[in-house]
């Protein structure tokens, strides 16, 4: 289902820059950003089973799904039309290129009548300058109406959202429960608990300022938790832009969904190991991977086997099938067995069989997402949600025995720098930090947001890798010219690190490289408001220390290994320097601070600095452990966002 239908274009573009995903930096110097965001969903909504390219099945499923079905010549024509570089499959570059030719193309007016005609879609005119200019931003109707009913749902016991909820899924009143923040904050800390201090929430007798103050929480908050929300500010929120904020609340509701489908937080996956198969191997698939995998275990005992959750679940089947496998049997204490109705399969009808289904679905608690149309139109994203709520609620496996598997739980510091890399847009979406940068492709995208040029056309071998072994050879020359460029043209210091440790995934040494580009990422920021002088440690402890004396401040750092910082109040006094009187020193514990007093003080200040509209990566515990990379992140966003206020 398309969220975003893209129009013309009034932008040029080089084509011999339009090769690959991983110039998408490239690119966007001549589409705008917001124009750009669109592209990338849009092609991720064809791209249904998310492996980062549309084949000539995905297109032919597409035409289907619109009622439009085409001959598989017709649909091979349209292949070789769009299939710039002749690999037999589209990348998110030459789908971004035939848009440029949309107005003019027999064949690309085709392909835009079939999306505009995708049942559900609500064309809205664009709500901003570039937008009305000609891009055409398009809404679901089935995703509103089911984020709606989870918000109502989810958040229905709590309080401080009794003044939306619930909201009517019938009409725009999803929008508008968000205009004030307070819901948006809630959500994010549902997906990810304690993401944001509740005390930092401004609740009552809300002005525009506080309003403003809630979505910039909310918004930075997502970033920290590996949202992209670049192109999306406060006051798209507070009008209610449909596609921004319907795009935002999918990735803070996935988050949440997804975040115990890995290994680490159920080792019960483990009973999804094929024959032949690694641990090592399992724990790399993604989420999506994982979960398709999880549906065919299951299924596989009724000789069911899916490859996507559109077209392959339209007739509930399946979803009758898993359901069967998983409900629960009763051996679980104070489980009651629960026999699935089967009769239901049956039903010649789709529709009134797809809601047989979901009546079953709801006697084990589980009726999210999903209405029977949804079923039946095959939306790939509310039924993956779906499934998602199948296995969280009910996964049915069991841990194998007699198996010494020891499984490492992704650490703070790898989290952090995941999310930093998800929220600035790399493709693929890394999910596994080692194994995701094994090609060094996300890598080469950060080096292009750091300001570090890379050079696609001539030194980086592109996927699909095809050779033998997966493309190992060419995987690890890609890690070798990023290590080339950390040294030559960043200036890291990379000592006794080549590209096959990248490769290898070595834990210490490419977490090295990444703190670098993440440091280098923090100082650019700081750079472009300080006209190009060259931001360091010194230049932000002399910045923090001044700023805080100017303001009548009694605290001060040494450095960013002072461990004074453990309190968590110079962080403090430094926000309510940048915003006077923003601070509310009654919630600060001061004097001789227990480990949970400091921890309280750094959720507030991590919460607070966020709130002012710094965009920290950082952890309360990286405050109360006085970690001097993550805090050095700190004040660094501190200074950026004091430079932008001066």
């Amino acid at each position: 289902m398309f969220i975003v239908i893209i129009g013309h274009f009034k932008h040029s573009y080089a084509s011999s820059r339009l090769r690959t995903d991983m110039k998408c930096v490239i690119m966007s110097q001549e589409v705008s950003a917001e124009e750009m965001e669109e592209i990338r969903e849009s092609f991720q909504k064809v791209d249904v089973d998310g492996n980062g390219y549309i084949c000539a099945s995905e297109i032919g499923d597409l035409f289907r799904e619109l009622g439009c079905s085409i001959p598989g010549y017709q649909v091979r024509e349209l292949l070789q039309k769009l299939d710039r570089d002749k690999d037999s499959r589209i990348d998110l570059d030459e789908f971004t290129a035939i848009f440029k030719d949309m107005k003019d193309d027999r064949i690309a007016q085709g392909f835009r009548k079939a999306l505009n005609k995708k049942e559900g879609i609500v064309a809205i005119g664009g709500t901003s300058e570039i937008s009305s200019e000609g891009t055409q931003h398009s809404i679901s109707e089935q995703e509103r109406f089911a984020f709606a009913n989870y918000i109502s749902s989810t958040l229905e016991e709590d309080p401080d959202c009794k003044h939306v909820l619930p909201i009517d899924p019938n009409t725009g009143a999803l929008f508008k429960a968000l205009a004030d923040g307070i819901v948006l904050c809630k959500l994010i800390n549902h997906s990810v608990p304690e993401t944001i201090d509740e005390r930092t929430i401004n609740k009552k007798k809300l002005t525009a300022f506080t309003t403003q103050e809630n979505l910039n929480l909310a918004l930075n908050s997502a970033s920290a938790i590996g949202c992209q929300v670049v192109n999306i500010g406060a006051q798209d929120l507070k009008e209610g832009k449909p596609h921004l904020v319907l795009g935002l609340l999918w990735q803070i509701i996935k988050i949440g969904l997804f975040a115990d489908i890995e290994l680490s937080r159920n080792e019960a996956i483990a009973a999804l190991l094929e024959e032949g198969e690694s641990l090592e191997e399992l724990m790399k698939l993604s989420p999506e991977e994982l979960l398709l995998r999880w549906a065919n275990f299951h299924l596989k005992k009724v000789g069911i086997t899916l490859t996507n959750f559109s077209g392959d679940i339209k007739d509930s089947k399946a979803y009758f099938h898993l359901l069967e496998q998983i409900a629960p049997d009763g051996s679980k204490e104070g489980a009651e067995r629960v026999e699935i109705d089967m009769t239901g399969l049956y039903e010649k009808d789709l529709a009134k069989r797809a809601e047989l289904m979901l009546e079953q679905a709801d006697r084990i608690g589980c009726r999210e997402f999903v209405t029977a149309t949804d079923v039946v139109s095959g939306n790939a994203k509310l039924n993956m949600a779906f499934v998602a709520t199948l296995f969280n609620k009910h996964p049915a496996l069991t841990k194998p025995e007699n198996q010494d598997w020891n499984v490492i739980s992704e650490t703070r510091e790898e989290r952090t720098f995941r999310n930093w890399m998800n929220s600035l847009g790399v493709s693929p979406h890394v999910h596994h930090i080692y194994g995701d940068l094994q090609d060094a492709m996300v890598i080469l995208q950060l080096y292009e947001k750091s300001k570090v040029p890379v050079d696609w056309d001539s030194r980086v071998n592109l996927p699909p890798f095809r050779a033998v072994g997966g493309g190992r050879m060419k995987k690890i020359e890609n890690c070798n010219y990023a290590v080339e460029l950390g040294k030559e043209k960043a200036g890291f210091s990379l000592v006794g690190i080549g590209g096959l440790d990248v490769f290898d995934g070595n834990p210490t040494l490419t977490l090295a490289l990444v703190w670098q580009l993440m440091r280098r990422y923090t100082l650019n920021v700081l750079e472009d408001l300080g006209d190009g002088q060259v931001a360091g440690d010194d230049l932000i402890i002399t910045w923090v220390n001044k700023t805080l004396a100017e303001a009548g401040k009694t605290s001060s750092i040494k450095s960013f290994k002072d461990k004074s910082l453990n309190s968590s109040i110079p962080v403090l006094d430094l926000i309510d320097a940048i915003q006077p009187n923003s601070v509310n020193f009654e919630l600060v514990q001061e004097g001789n601070l227990t480990d949970e007093d400091k921890l309280k003080n750094a959720k507030y200040a991590i919460s607070m600095a966020r709130k002012i509209g710094a965009k920290v990566y950082a952890l309360p515990e990286d405050l109360v452990e006085v970690n001097p990379k993550m805090v050095m992140t700190i004040f660094a966003c501190l200074m950026g966002r004091g430079m932008k206020r001066a």
